[in-house]
This record gives C-alpha cells, sequence and structure tokens, in this order.
C-alpha cells in the first residue's frame, strides 16, 4: 500500500493542524494504522495508532487528550488531528500501515509494513 502524508505546516503554540494520510494501492481496510513523529537528533516515536474499523485508538502519553486519530475507510485516509499543539510537537509526521497486530505492538515501529514520506509540523512558542 502506497502512504502520502500531508497537512503539516508552521503553527503558533496553542494551535491545531489536522494531519491526513492517504493510501492507496491494497484494501486500506485491512490494515491497522499508526503515526510516528521524529525530531530533529531525535529517535522515531508513536503518536497513535487505530485499528481497521477505526473501533479502538491508543495513544502516547505524550499526545493524550490532545491528539484524536481517526479514519475513513470510504476514503481511504487516516487522520491526526492534533489540538493546543506544543513547541515540543515539533517533528517529521509519519503514517504507516500495518496487518492487524495485537494492539500492545502498535507502538513498535518495526510491525509495519509500509511507511508514509512524512510531512512537517513545526509549532513556534
Amino acid at each position: 500500500v502506497q502512504l502520502q502524508a500531508f497537512g503539516g505546516g508552521l503553527v503558533q503554540a496553542g494551535g491545531f493542524l489536522r494531519l491526513s494520510c492517504a493510501a492507496s494501492g491494497r484494501t486500506f481496510s485491512n490494515y491497522d494504522m499508526g503515526w510516528f513523529r521524529q525530531a530533529p537528533g531525535k529517535e522515531r516515536e508513536f503518536v497513535a495508532a487505530i485499528d481497521t474499523i477505526g473501533g479502538i485508538a491508543d495513544y502516547a502519553d505524550s499526545v493524550k487528550g490532545r491528539f484524536t486519530i481517526s479514519r475513513d475507510n470510504a476514503k481511504n485516509t487516516v487522520y491526526l488531528q492534533m489540538n493546543s499543539l506544543k513547541p515540543e510537537d515539533t517533528a517529521v509526521y509519519y503514517c504507516a500501515a500495518t496487518q492487524p497486530t495485537y494492539r500492545s505492538r502498535w507502538s513498535w515501529g518495526t510491525v509495519y509494513d509500509y511507511w508514509g514520506q512524512g510531512t512537517q509540523v513545526t509549532v513556534s512558542s
């Protein structure tokens, strides 16, 4: 499956952005979807993930209560709504797809088979 993430940009602290990730090539609804991010000089980290039908979602502690992951299988798209943004949210954000797996493994980057190209999010203080 091919993934293309977009929607990043420059926003002030406290602001919001919505990232989108469009999928093509395979049946989108067959995959759990995740969002990861990587800040300069830091390792890639898990942000959020959602199951195939959008019934279960999970979040990193650092974004709980501020970010919401959702998906629209009819549009082959997964979203990441990011509210109350902080400068520490600045990173390149990547979407990824995996065959359905245990929820406990969603934070493992290694379980994901497909990755998008990333979209830059910059939060100014």
